[in-house]
């Protein structure tokens, strides 16, 4: 996992990796910038909403299920509606923070089949526009798609990293958690600790299809911090340096009205407790 960073002389050795300029990789329909983005304390994410979120329902924030301030899931667990009150530092097109928005309850988190976290906020989506002037972002409700131009964007470093879909891993596996057809990046796309959570936006469409969340750091094969992709037949492949994301079409059915995560909803497919 791109993890939570812990220890100063981590933070410290980061902080230039965190200034460097990010690389290119073809044209952007869109700007990307850092609007709707979050720092958390550990991590990084971004205020989201599904394509049928009205202005009056309250906001939902998406990170990483490893970045939960209760520590990692098990695999197989699934948690659901826990109270929470976390905070998260709201970030404006430079990357300045505009306010503090904090939570109300983690609304759903998981490492099983994916690794996110939605949490929801006090805060309606209308309530941050008009106090804030922050929009949030889109959750695309269609599988991304191979080659297409993606930015990572990370709140907590306020650095936005630009490549290309590079493929998908039919399962990846670290640790003890697997994970379902992961999104791989080009190698341009150097996520470092800190960046999970961050959202993976496609720059044609501006629009969320995946968040950040773990590399192959060291080369080793299937350990923590060293996913390995396994195909159809078992084929393990592993491939140091590079970094994934997972996808975030599949939360779009599972989100009802006024953003209540409903895993009854036809369509939805994430684990259930």
């Amino acid at each position: 996992m791109k993890k939570p960073l812990v220890g100063a002389l981590l933070t410290l050795l980061l902080i230039g990796a965190a200034a460097a300029p990010a690389a290119a990789s073809g044209q952007a329909a869109v700007t990307v910038d850092f609007a709707g983005t979050v720092a958390l304390s550990n991590c990084s994410g971004s205020v989201v909403r599904a394509p049928a979120s009205q202005p009056n329902d309250p906001a939902l924030v998406l990170s990483n299920g490893h970045c939960l301030e209760t520590g990692f899931p098990a695999a197989g667990e699934v948690i659901k509606d826990q109270r929470s009150s976390r905070s998260f530092s709201l970030l404006n097109s430079s990357g300045t923070k505009v306010a503090t928005l904090r939570a109300s309850k983690i609304s759903y988190a998981t490492m099983t089949d994916t690794d996110i976290s939605i949490y929801q906020l006090t805060k309606t989506y209308a309530q941050i526009q008009s106090q804030y002037g922050i929009s949030p972002l889109t959750l695309n409700d269609a599988h991304p798609v191979q080659g297409s131009a993606i930015s990572v964007v990370s709140g907590y470093w306020k650095r936005i990293y630009n490549c290309d879909i590079d493929g998908f891993a039919y399962r990846l596996k670290e640790g003890d958690w697997t994970w379902k057809d992961s999104v791989r990046y080009t190698s341009s796309c150097n996520t470092i600790g800190g960046t999970s959570g961050s959202p993976v936006i496609d720059r044609t469409t501006g629009k969320v299809v995946a968040v950040n969340n773990t590399g192959n750091e060291d080369g080793a094969s299937c350990t923590v911090n060293n996913p390995c992709e396994v195909d159809q037949n078992g084929n393990v492949t592993v491939r140091q340096g590079i970094n994934y994301a997972q996808e975030t079409y599949i939360i779009v059915p599972c989100i009802g009205p006024k953003n209540v995560i409903d895993l009854n909803r036809p369509g939805c497919v994430l684990p259930k407790p």
